[in-house]
């Protein structure tokens, strides 16, 4: 059975209030094959790009969280002072 005008009003005024949209370009096929990957995996198209980005974020974030303590420490290591961070790379 169809929705009825007030039930895709509802919907609309729902999505319109709780989402953002945005439109996303890639060259012609990829689509199909980001599909193809998600269904394959149990995952809708929105949820694996949704997921994907807040991978890709995490992970940038815990990238300049790393940066952070290793300027830190090489401020500290210029002054003459203790460090006691672990692991830190200095090339």
């Amino acid at each position: 059975m169809p929705a009825s005008k007030a039930q895709q009003k509802a919907v609309a005024k729902y999505m319109k209030n709780n989402y953002d949209n945005f439109q996303l370009r890639m060259p012609k096929g990829k689509k199909d094959k980001i599909k193809l990957h998600a269904e394959n995996r149990g995952e809708s198209l929105n949820g694996f790009i949704n997921k994907a980005i807040d991978e890709k974020m995490e992970r940038d974030n815990t990238n300049e969280a790393d940066i952070s303590e290793i300027q830190t420490a090489r401020k500290e290591y210029a002054n003459g002072e203790t460090v006691s961070h672990n692991a830190i790379n200095w090339e």
